[in-house]
């Protein structure tokens, strides 16, 4: 194989060639919701001071036509960044949606009171699997699932 193709055999944070061109390398995570994409993304604009990035909807897409009935507005693809971290997803349809699992999203802050503030917005109309408390390992660790359906961990690490 073609090395500049060869995207296993890259190693972390070196840019990447493809066709000639010198692209960054970026990881993000890509989550799926069912329906409610765009009020999850604004939500985390609020709640965790995301700036807004793309949305593109079904309806607006090559595939128009082919789109379930009342989907025209539902997101196809978008994105919120937050921190330096870019969050991505999409709605699926019904038949196709599956809850999150096997994940979290982690916010890692500086703070206790941070991580307190950010788990009572995650929590609000969401699920605590574990409450927000002080640990062995940090100053303040909990896990919510949000209204959305999506898993988050918060951590506020004891400073070193």
């Amino acid at each position: 194989m073609d090395p500049a193709h060869d995207f296993s055999a890259n190693p972390a944070n070196t840019p990447m060639v493809v066709n000639s061109r010198t692209f960054p390398m970026g990881l993000s995570a890509y989550v799926s919701f069912k329906g409610d994409c765009e009020a999850a993304f604004k939500f985390y604009e609020e709640s965790l001071g995301g700036k807004p990035g793309l949305l593109f909807r079904y309806g607006d897409s090559p595939t128009a036509d082919a789109v379930p009935e009342g989907w025209d507005t539902k997101i196809m693809h978008g994105s919120v960044r937050i921190g330096g971290h870019l969050l991505e997803g999409a709605d699926v349809p019904p038949e196709r949606y599956e809850e999150p699992k096997g994940f979290s999203l982690s916010l890692n802050v500086p703070t206790a009171r941070e991580a307190e503030r950010l788990f009572d917005q995650l929590a609000n109309g969401g699920r605590v699997l574990y409450p927000i408390e002080k640990t062995f390992w940090s100053e303040r660790f909990g896990m919510v699932i949000d209204r959305y359906g999506i898993p988050w961990m918060i951590n506020c690490e004891i400073p070193g």
